[in-house]
């Protein structure tokens, strides 16, 4: 609705108008400012969260005892190089050594063809079309032109299994060379015209054969030159000078890389603690986002606690205590110390296992804070959204609360500006007309 600011009265009632709307929406700017401070711990808390999420999959992972079976291997051979598994879970990893002697290495299906050409001479006789079999399977495979050089093309299409090269020779002409495009005896393979005649006068086979190793009195073959799952979380590779060769490998449990495993969840640990101490702080003016979560505050004392263990024993002898300022401690020389003794025992302390060690501990109580669906967290964050959406709408309802008073108002002063108008009009034909008797009497 126009309103006519003060044309009579000389009053700024515009200004009046919004002064009285800034009173009156006092208790909406509150809500306002209560909604901003609910975004704000709700912002806080997934933060907060995340990274609590984070730390109870890193530890979870560490609670497994596949994560304790790293191993580091040596060969005794620079011709066989091996590997253990850097899988979590990878199984029953074996430490110790073990030896074999290389028998052969593997190597791949191969026909030489007897006749040579030139790349444009035709050499499918019986038309385009020539049959390749592998793994008892035939394909039959288009040259298109029926010469050389499409033959080769042919079968180095896609999915064929075998690798074709025409080599040069010192007279100008080429020989057919067709390899199986993986080594093993599975590898092997048959090429034919389409009728199943000899191509370029037959060829010379080249058996494909798999490695082979003795362990003992056991033979142990494979189809690549790789050997993996012989030794459990153990792989080994050989190669041609390691033939006829006794070859000794040598696994032990890597302990530096076990170390630097429980040293990260430590590390975590603690950045987890300084997020929670500065958001939850309670000091005067400069109290943390958090200061009144008491969930975050439990957080923290549980994630402190899960460093005992259930038998009122504690970790120090593994290298992990509580410093005098709240924080986890590890001493990696104790760590090694301990591992060195006795991994198993040091395993034992940290996974899941007749008792729940310090990362299967961990674990439990960061999952409880931060699961998707019952966290203690997770459940914060849903009641910060709810107490949001109620503050919203209220919000909204003052809107349309102040839009109708400011309408009832400019309405208000715009009668009283007209009325104003109305009594000065009036006013002034009454002056005129007491103007006009007084000429009058005048004559």
């Amino acid at each position: 609705m126009a309103s006519i600011s003060g044309l009579v009265s000389g009053l700024d009632t515009a200004t009046i108008v919004n002064q009285l709307i800034t009173l009156e929406a006092a208790p909406q700017t509150r809500l306002k400012k209560q909604l901003s401070t609910e975004t704000s711990v709700k912002t806080a808390l997934q933060a907060l969260n995340t990274q609590v999420a984070a730390l109870a999959t890193q530890a979870k992972d560490l609670a497994k005892p596949g994560a304790w079976q790293a191993l580091t291997v040596t060969s005794s051979s620079t011709a066989v190089a091996a590997s253990a598994s850097t899988t979590t879970g990878a199984g029953n990893v074996s430490a110790g050594s073990f030896s074999f002697t290389v028998d052969q290495v593997a190597s791949a299906h191969r026909l030489t063809f007897a006749s040579t050409a030139a790349r444009t001479d035709t050499v499918v006789p019986s038309g385009t079309t020539v049959q390749l079999t592998v793994g008892g399977e035939t394909k039959t495979l288009d040259t298109g032109d029926g010469t050389l050089a499409g033959l080769a093309n042919a079968l180095n299409g896609a999915g064929t299994g075998v690798q074709a090269a025409t080599v040069k020779l010192d007279d100008g002409s080429y020989r057919l060379v067709v390899t199986a495009a993986s080594t093993g005896t599975a590898g092997a393979f048959t090429l034919t015209d389409a009728d199943g005649a000899d191509l370029l006068g037959g060829a010379a086979v080249t058996q494909g054969r798999n490695a082979q190793i003795t362990m003992g009195s056991d033979t142990i073959s494979s189809t690549s030159n790789t050997f993996t799952d012989v030794l459990p979380g153990l792989s080994f590779t050989v190669s041609a000078p390691a033939i006829g060769t006794t070859v000794d490998l040598t696994s032990t449990r890597d302990g530096a890389s076990t170390r630097d495993q429980v040293k990260s969840l430590v590390d975590n640990v603690n950045a987890l603690l300084t997020r929670i101490d500065s958001v939850s702080s309670k000091t005067g003016s400069s109290a943390g986002v958090l200061a009144r979560e008491s969930s975050v505050r439990d957080l923290r004392n549980a994630v402190l606690q899960s460093v005992y263990p259930a038998d009122g024993s504690s970790m120090a002898g593994y290298g992990i205590q509580l410093d005098r300022y709240g924080k986890l401690q590890l001493d990696t020389d104790a760590f090694d110390k301990a591992y060195a003794a006795d991994p198993v025992a040091v395993q034992g302390a940290f996974t899941t296992g007749t008792t729940a060690g310090f990362a299967a501990r961990l674990h439990s109580v960061t999952d409880k804070a931060s699961d998707a669906y019952t966290g203690t967290l997770s459940d914060a964050i849903e009641g910060r959204d709810e107490s949001m959406r109620r503050l919203t709408d209220r919000i909204e309802g003052w809107d349309t609360r102040l839009e109708l008073k400011r309408t009832a108002l400019t309405r208000q002063y715009t009668a009283l500006e007209t009325a104003l108008s109305a009594l000065s009009s009036q006013s002034s034909w009454l002056g005129s007309q007491l103007s006009s008797l007084n000429s009058s009497g005048t004559n």
